[in-house]
């Protein structure tokens, strides 16, 4: 006989359109998004996400008679994961498309993050590319050609390419002025020697990477296989054990005599590679709202299917003013993201870098803990999510390097803060309240207050997209709290004025 029932569980979250998203379709609503998004929402894709995770990469330095290989070596699905990514062109840079392959990426990274990572830099690689352009007349096709073709051959032989960045060395970190890797040139090129500290996707088949040349410090394209179809020079030495993004490996790499062709002139390394930085953090921001937006699902897809002291989580006022603030939270991520997609300001981006990613760890947390200790167990995949979360705030530059770049932007781009300015301005009195209070810090701001401030023009410019796209109720109560000061300091402190029905109904997941 059994001794209990399983009752009051929620079911799965499966068979939905994750594409389904009033916030990313008030930017993009296509056939491709929506077929797209109803695979991400199936239960044969969220298990190969969850596959992908278990069983992560393993190097394999050398073969069984000993000779090197340096390869590391995926569980099938992660190549299904790349496979649907790439068809789809989430990797492709193409002039004219940015938001719809925005809303994409942010679509089909909330099945598995880890694998966005060369999604992403095989993206952001081609503006880098282009400042070399008989580099970019050969290898930008490849780049971006809906073609996944795995395995290290000579790159021109190949469908498809993918490309990599490798910038980070132990002594220095975000300072790669301090990079010590050298390079020499030789007839057709340069060889360059050192060794990288943090390299993701070592299996990509091209690497932008900067170097020491005689000039100064320099960009360069190294290939993985040179032309000639023999391994370059290019050593795996470990792969990083990582709190998240399990999925996507993450390696040490010693280049020694390694072939690299230079991308732009000696000494202008940074200047060349920083196309490839702004693009990929684009990219982090929309990880980051991806990110929000499967923790809110999650949490609202929970709260409608179960009970505690006699009705519905959902129904009970505490939890609908948490999942409310969840909500008004993530589809401020969304609207930004989607903004800067379309529109690229350098100095827009830098902001919404520093802040939305800085709040997608509280974002997760608070989203697990509605579940309850349900949420603190693997199998829900909120833990996942939760040890995703930190690391588009480090990627690309952590809170402190975004900040700073906000002040240098403004100083060094004075017509920046006029465009920043001329998108806020005017929109809202509580806006424009906010702007006075800032006053003179836009023009003068002491490096010890950048968070501060970077703080507030985010908000203040989150404030003004949703103004401008977003619904109603959401922006209400994101002024309300987050400008005007209406709220507490964890989530779910929203005023009882809040149109808790309208935000709520916007979250809940559509079966």
């Amino acid at each position: 006989m059994a001794t209990h029932e399983v009752t009051n569980q929620v079911p799965p979250l499966s068979g939905h359109d994750v594409a389904d998203d009033p916030a990313l379709l008030s930017w993009v609503d296509d056939a491709e998004l929506h077929s797209l998004g109803k695979l991400a929402g199936s239960e044969e894709w969220q298990e190969r996400g969850r596959l992908a995770n278990t069983y992560p990469p393993v190097l394999r330095t050398h073969d069984r008679y000993g000779n090197r290989i340096d390869e590391v070596e995926f569980h099938p699905a992660w190549h299904d994961l790349m496979n649907v990514a790439v068809s789809h062109g989430l990797h492709a840079y193409v002039d004219g498309g940015h938001v719809e392959r925005a809303a994409k990426f942010y679509v089909w990274s909330q099945v598995e993050a880890g694998h966005g990572c060369p999604i992403s830099m095989t993206y952001a690689a081609v503006p880098a590319l282009r400042v070399q352009p008989e580099l970019a007349e050969i290898y930008e096709p490849l780049l971006t050609i809906r073609n996944y073709d795995f395995g290290l051959r000579a790159p021109l032989t190949k469908q498809g390419l993918i490309a990599g960045m490798s910038m980070t060395e132990k002594q220095g970190g975000s300072d790669v002025r301090a990079n010590t890797t050298t390079a020499q040139p030789v007839d057709d090129g340069y060889v360059l020697t050192g060794h990288k500290w943090f390299t993701s996707a070592p299996m990509s088949d091209v690497f932008l990477t900067l170097a020491q040349a005689p000039g100064g410090l320099t960009c360069f394209l190294v290939p993985r296989v040179l032309p000639d179809g023999t391994r370059n020079r290019f050593f795996l030495q470990r792969l990083k054990d990582k709190l998240g993004n399990r999925s996507n490996a993450s390696a040490e790499i010693e280049y020694d005599q390694a072939f690299a062709w230079r991308v732009g002139d000696e000494g202008r390394g940074v200047r060349t590679i920083i196309e490839m930085v702004n693009t990929t953090r684009l990219d982090c921001v929309l990880g980051s709202a991806a990110g929000m937006r499967a923790g809110l699902r999650q949490a609202a897809h929970h709260a409608a299917h179960r009970k505690a002291f006699g009705s519905y989580l959902i129904d009970q006022p505490a939890m609908r003013n948490v999942l409310a603030d969840l909500a008004v939270e993530s589809e401020a991520a969304t609207t930004a993201a989607m903004w800067l997609a379309a529109t690229r300001p350098r100095l827009g981006l830098a902001v919404t870098k520093y802040w939305v990613c800085k709040r997608g760890p509280a974002h997760a947390a608070e989203a697990l803990e509605c579940l309850g200790g349900n949420g603190y167990i693997e199998d829900s995949g909120m833990p996942r999510l939760f040890r995703e979360s930190p690391l588009m705030s480090i990627w690309e530059g952590s809170g402190n390097v975004a900040a700073l770049d906000v002040l240098r932007a403004m100083k060094k781009e004075p017509e920046s803060v006029q465009e920043f300015l001329s998108v806020v301005s005017g929109v809202d009195p509580r806006i424009d309240k906010a702007l006075n209070e800032l006053g003179t810090a836009l023009s003068d701001v002491d490096e010890s207050q950048a968070r501060r401030v970077v703080e507030r023009m985010a908000l203040i410019l989150q404030a003004a997209l949703l103004i401008k796209h977003g619904h109603p109720a959401v922006a209400d109560a994101f002024l309300t709290s987050r400008l005007a000061g209406d709220w507490g300091h964890a989530f779910g402190t929203l005023p009882k004025s809040t149109d808790f029905a309208s935000i709520i109904d916007r979250a809940v997941p559509k079966l």
